[in-house]
């Protein structure tokens, strides 16, 4: 039972790591992709201290990996050195999760953490 559990757990990075290389190389021949946010993204955005440049930034110069329900991810960190909710953070770090729509992308919300 070990050996085959090693084998589908192999099996599965060997996927993933597959669907990656696969996502990198389409977001990075897509240069004239435009970002576009839906309202929920915006509201999310002012809730959570996202400014749409950030998360422009975070769509074209980010890490994407894969998201739930057919969706990409894009994550990227900033330089912050501000106060957020009465903390002081050194780093803001931007998640936008997106669906592409042909050449472009329509980010559907936003997450930001603080550390």
């Amino acid at each position: 039972m070990g050996a085959t559990l090693v084998t589908e757990m192999t099996s599965w990075r060997a996927r993933a790591a597959a669907a990656l290389a696969q996502l990198q190389q389409a977001v990075s021949t897509e240069s004239d992709a435009m970002v576009r946010l839906h309202p929920h993204a915006r509201e999310r955005m002012d809730e959570r201290g996202a400014t749409e440049e950030e998360v422009r930034a975070t769509v074209e110069q980010g890490e994407p990996f894969p998201a739930k329900f057919g969706r990409t991810g894009f994550r990227r960190n900033f330089r912050f050195d501000q106060y957020w909710h009465g903390r002081q953070y050194q780093t803001k770090q931007i998640e936008a999760y997106a669906v592409q729509e042909g050449p472009d992308w329509l980010v559907i919300t936003v997450l930001t953490r603080y550390f």
